[in-house]
């Protein structure tokens, strides 16, 4: 499988930034819920913790691992990290997505 997702050269910025000691990575995942019937996930990971179906990929150094259902769904996604007067922060932007809610933290 090529890489179900992207991250922009910013976002692999604010990532490789937001890692804690003792993190190795960070983890995608879509999840159910949210206002539009999934969620997206970003979360601080360690290698240790990988599931053996895991995909992983490395980003400029930027180690992410991703479970096989979420890959599905997120194929051919991009990961940008924006910032504006209001807010900052990650933003995925996913062609498969019929519907989202308006934060964009959710999607069907």
């Amino acid at each position: 499988m090529t890489n179900p997702i992207n991250f922009t050269e910013i976002a692999i910025k604010a990532a490789k930034d937001a890692l804690e000691e003792g993190d190795d990575g960070i983890r995608v995942a879509v999840v159910g819920g949210g206002c539009s019937g999934y969620s997206y996930i970003l979360d601080f990971a360690k290698q240790e913790e990988a599931d053996e179906d895991d995909i992983y990929i490395s980003f400029d150094g930027l180690k992410v691992w991703i479970d096989q259902h979420s890959a599905n769904l997120l194929i051919g996604t991009t990961i940008d990290y924006i910032v504006t007067l209001q807010s900052k922060g990650f933003v995925f932007n996913n062609p498969n997505a019929k519907t989202t809610c308006g934060c964009g933290s959710s999607f069907s």
